[in-house]
């Protein structure tokens, strides 16, 4: 029995992946029409559909609307009832069926042409009333439904979903979305905290600071006292670094290391960030050079503070 699951299964993500491959294959020039009616649309992106082309709608809108597009769900039967009150000339519709004969959409058909409202369709029939009343018509047709009496909408809402995501990501990068734009848009979700943080937000003041000519004896002391990092500044301009690392190297070269200057010892060219650096960025520095604290210099390598990975992790920047 395992075996005959597992193989339903399979038939299923092989159905499906086939569906998808076949409709990148007939991507052409009406999706790239799609996404600058999208970029010139100067009001909202109303996306509807009934039933399960519904549910995509609804998954379309808010990937739109999280990425920088303001969009919104319209349900064709609540717009007959008043909701239409909340489309306007300025705005676009993306409208899904996969018949493109659905008797619910038919109404709103009317209502959104004679609000010269552009269409873009996302049907499996083009020469559909939908296809027939749209500016452009993305073909989400498939071979095959996974359902294995090819019913349930399966194979058919894989392919508008990944179509409606195809729009929005494209969308967005016509438009130049930045990362920090997707946290602007997602301030209380984890991966906002990750893109907001900023080095500013985590780091110390700056600690462990020594001149050029300190000795080894007195880094021994700042090293145990500022977490392993010592700064080797002249008039606040960063010099060097001195780490633990830097200590055990050079106790294996020479035994007496104690009247040492620190600058005969010290990483010349360390790492560094800045205050309004990300701080997911700089763990990312960090973590491909095994490095556990950088100094935060400003303009013309003054130090104004130092960050420290464990403090990082901790505030939530990966």
């Amino acid at each position: 029995m395992t075996a005959r699951l597992v193989a339903a299964g399979r038939r299923v993500l092989r159905l499906e992946a086939e569906a998808l491959g076949a409709t990148e294959a007939a991507l052409d020039e009406r999706f790239a029409r799609a996404v600058e009616v999208l970029k010139a649309c100067t009001g909202r992106v109303i996306v509807t559909g009934v039933g399960k082309s519904g549910l995509i709608a609804r998954k379309i809108a808010a990937t739109l609307t999280s990425t920088g597009t303001a969009a919104g769900f319209l349900h064709p039967v609540d717009s007959l009832h008043g909701d239409l009150g909340q489309v306007g000339p300025r705005d676009v519709a993306v409208v899904l069926s996969k018949s493109g004969e659905t008797e619910e959409l038919v109404g709103l058909l009317g209502a959104l042409t004679r609000m010269a409202v552009p269409i873009i369709a996302l049907t499996g029939a083009p020469d559909s009333t939908l296809g027939r009343a749209a500016a452009v018509v993305l073909d989400a047709g498939v071979a095959e439904e996974a359902c294995p009496h090819d019913l349930a909408p399966t194979s058919s809402t894989t392919v508008a979903l990944a179509l409606g995501d195809a729009l929005a990501v494209t969308l967005l990068e016509e438009k130049g979305f930045r990362r920090e734009d997707f946290a602007a848009l997602h301030p209380a979700g984890r991966l906002g905290r990750r893109l907001m943080l900023r080095v500013r937000d985590v780091m110390l003041d700056p600690g462990g600071i020594l001149p050029p000519s300190a000795t080894m004896r007195e880094a021994v002391v700042a090293l145990a006292h500022h977490r392993g990092l010592a700064m080797v500044c002249e008039r606040d301009r960063l010099q060097g670094v001195l780490t633990a690392g830097d200590l055990s190297r050079v106790a294996e070269r020479q035994g007496d290391y104690w009247t040492l200057r620190v600058d005969q010892v010290m990483t010349r060219d360390p790492k560094t960030c800045h205050a309004d650096d990300v701080a997911a960025a700089t763990v990312g520095v960090m973590e491909r050079h095994g490095i556990m604290a950088v100094p935060v210099i400003e303009d013309g390598n003054r130090v104004v503070g130092v960050v420290h990975l464990h403090d990082l992790m901790r505030a939530g920047a990966v």
